[in-house]
């Protein structure tokens, strides 16, 4: 491996003969190739010091002397070569960097090909997955770097030849890896090794990058990408923490325990809710908690569907099924207390989440049916209700938070958000029995189905935000236009062509320049001189110097107006009139009026009223607006991204607050889609609020939010107890 040390990756390609000189790239490109080499060597590190751990451990598993010496080999030939594997790597992304944006041919495309035309489909069909789940995950904000690689190296780069792209990072890996004399299944151990250590915090070095060149002035105003939070990431950990717990509540997370028995003196008082005719009985055994879970999963495969949710209660079913238990033992037989207060509290939140009116009615419907996978999570892991990256709960959590915005009878798309939740739904109920596991591999699915679903939606949302902020720019550049021309137009009496000039035409010059180049451009101080000057020029020039001062401005001062009002591109006939009058108004401000035809007099007009520029689709508020109030409060606190109901008689429509626009006092709010759909000033969203037309959804964690209300409802009840 190449000699460590910060300032060696920026020569070493060159001592090792790169064809192509990296220091002919720019610096901040090879800034970022030298942090992303820093990520990249820690990734290989991680995966080799794990791949002794897992090869031992398959060759711990395999019964046959031959497979076992297959792996121990591999264990042996991995050790010797991680080195070289490492630097071969490393060169070839190197030279890739160095390659980056040319047209040839480069060798470790042809790699990925090969393999997906080879006679290898299981190891082909792993990498398409793995490069897949990469693009679903972190596709936007790989998407943007390659257009800042674009807008920085000047020429087009497809994405597949952007070598931080997941298909160069595998095309490295494997090109490197094949002086290694193992066997396909070793071979496919190693690329999920990679795919766990290397290219699952990819989204960590695309944020590093594109913070980089954005910094350089590289395309800095694309929206950053959304930031997987941290829990995204350590689903691996969770897999193997969560698959050693146990049915025995003992041996569960020492946190969740102790949480859980603070919590049982105030679940004691409901005590008796489920099969109390049995537990009246003094005599009744307690059933293990292992039976019960076995009572559950029988009755898990007999929850209905939707439509027939109310004709099943659990409270009743198992009271069926422990009286069929004590009839074939010949014992009575109850639920012990402390199953029972799980059984309870659970309970009490699906009681909570049914009548949850932030989320929509088809979803509370289709969570209902978690019931009891939900429970016997309950039961194996009290971790549950003290974990908030416990894996059963984050999958409870995220559905609800990319289910916020669905209407109530929207119709399901074929492979929507509604028809993935379903088959989750359905996928728990066939499939979950004690391994929690499961939960796990759900919510990574759901969570990389969702970040493709949301960079859908957040790209139509960044258009409608566009046009939003174009519109609200144009308002403010129309209201300082205006603003200019009442300055020095209003009250006063002017020939009525001039006015039509300047509020029709010149208004528009004026307005393009300040959209445009803004406010302290050239062009906004010379449209505004111009306009100054020809003003000037019509008033009485009583002294000869005066009307030679005249004569040496007009031309200057016509060829600023045709060159003004050709940027707007005016009627070429009224220009034409404009000009053959303002030459009549120059001869009047000289004192030749009476040189002038009758016929040629020039009306003037009284400018007596403000100067407003019409505008299309524009819409006002002047809602009277109480900074003070409680619904004002509710206004000012609501972020980019919250949800609002709109109580409407043809039924309630949800949307979100993309962009707040401070200058003009104006919210605008889209549909899930990223449609707009509403539109209102802050008194107006108030006044809404106020009347009971709008309210605003809670789109906090679900299972949090469950969980403090059942916690607030065993309090209060104990409190009217005594």
């Amino acid at each position: 491996m190449h000699t460590e040390g910060k300032v060696v990756p920026l020569v070493a390609a060159a001592d090792r003969g790169a064809r192509v000189p990296s220091l002919s790239l720019p610096i901040v490109l090879l800034q970022v190739r030298d942090k992303a080499v820093l990520q990249l060597r820690q990734g290989l590190q991680a995966l080799f010091d794990n791949a002794d751990d897992r090869l031992f451990e398959m060759a711990d598993r395999t019964g046959e002397r031959v497979d076992q010496n297959l792996y121990f080999e591999a264990m042996r030939d991995l050790r010797l070569k991680r080195k070289s594997i490492e630097r071969e790597f490393l060169d070839a992304f190197y030279d890739a960097f160095a390659r980056i944006g040319q047209a040839e041919r480069v060798p470790y495309l042809a790699i990925t090909e090969s393999l997906r035309n080879a006679a290898q489909p299981e190891r082909a069909a792993a990498i398409e997955g793995m490069l897949a789940r990469v693009l679903s995950r972190d596709g936007f904000a790989l998407d943007q770097l390659g257009l800042r690689f674009q807008a920085l190296l000047e020429m087009p780069l497809e994405l597949r030849r952007n070598p931080l792209g997941p298909e160069c990072l595998c095309g490295f890996f494997l090109d490197a890896g094949r002086s290694l004399g193992v066997g396909p299944q070793v071979k496919l151990i190693l690329l999920k090794l990679f795919e766990r250590y290397v290219l699952r915090d990819l989204d960590l070095l695309y944020g590093e990058a594109n913070q980089l060149l954005a910094a350089a002035g590289i395309l800095p105003e694309l929206m950053p990408a959304p930031r997987r939070r941290a829990e995204d990431r350590p689903l691996t950990h969770l897999h193997s923490a969560d698959c050693h717990a146990q049915a025995d509540p003992a041996d569960g997370d020492s946190t969740g325990q102790d949480f859980f028995a603070s919590l049982q003196p105030l679940l004691a008082p409901a005590r008796g809710r489920f099969a109390p005719r049995l537990q009246s009985v003094a005599t009744a055994e307690p059933i293990n908690t292992a039976d019960l879970l076995r009572l559950l999963s029988h009755l898990q495969h007999y929850v209905p569907g939707v439509a027939d949710a109310d004709d099943f209660n659990l409270s009743q079913q198992l009271e069926q099924l422990l009286l069929r238990v004590g009839v074939r033992s010949g014992n009575r037989r109850r639920i012990g207390n402390y199953d029972e207060d799980v059984i309870n509290l659970v309970g009490l939140l699906f009681d909570f989440i049914q009548t949850d009116d932030n989320l929509p009615s088809n979803l509370r419907e289709l969570l209902a049916r978690l019931h009891i996978p939900l429970l016997k999570v309950a039961l194996l892991d009290r971790g549950l209700f003290s974990r908030a990256n416990h894996p059963a709960r984050r999958l409870l959590d995220e559905i609800a938070a990319a289910a916020l915005g669905w209407e109530a009878d929207e119709q399901v798309p074929r492979g929507g958000p509604q028809q993935r939740v379903e088959r989750i739904v359905q996928r728990l109920l066939n499939d979950y029995a004690e391994d929690p596991q499961l939960f796990a591999e759900l919510l990574e699915d759901f969570l990389a189905f969702n970040q493709d679903e949301r960079r859908r939606n957040e790209l139509l949302e960044q258009r409608t935000r566009d046009a939003e902020e174009g519109r609200a720019r144009t308002v403010q550049a129309r209201q300082r236009v205006q603003q200019e021309l009442n300055l020095r137009l209003h009250g006063r009496m002017l020939p009525q062509t001039l006015v039509q000039m300047l509020v029709q035409s010149w208004s528009q010059v004026l307005l393009l320049a300040w959209l445009k180049d803004g406010e302290a451009s050239p062009a906004w101080r010379q449209g505004l001189a111009t306009m100054d000057s020809l003003l000037a020029s019509i008033s009485a020039h009583r002294s000869a110097e005066a009307c030679a001062q005249l004569l040496e401005q007009v031309p200057g001062l016509l060829k600023a107006l045709r060159d003004g009002l050709a940027s707007v591109a005016q009627d070429s006939t009224a220009a034409r009139e404009f000009f053959a009058e303002l030459e009549q108004l120059h001869l009047r401000a000289c004192g030749g009026v009476s040189q002038l035809d009758q016929g040629a007099l020039i009306s003037e007009v009284l400018v007596a009223d403000e100067i407003v520029l019409a505008v299309a689709d524009e819409t006002t508020c002047d809602a009277p607006f109480d900074d003070s109030s409680e619904y004002a409060r509710q206004v000012r606190q609501l972020r980019v991204g919250s949800w609002l109901e709109v109580l409407e008689e043809a039924g309630p429509l949800r949307c979100k607050l993309v962009v707040r626009i401070d200058s003009c006092d104006r919210m605008v709010f889209t549909s899930r889609t990223g449609i707009k759909v509403r539109e209102w000033s802050r008194g107006g969203l108030a006044l809404a609020l106020a009347n009971g037309e709008v309210r605003v959804l809670d789109d906090g964690p679900l299972f949090e939010r469950a969980l403090d209300a059942a916690l607030q409802q065993l309090r209060g009840s104990l409190t009217h107890s005594h």
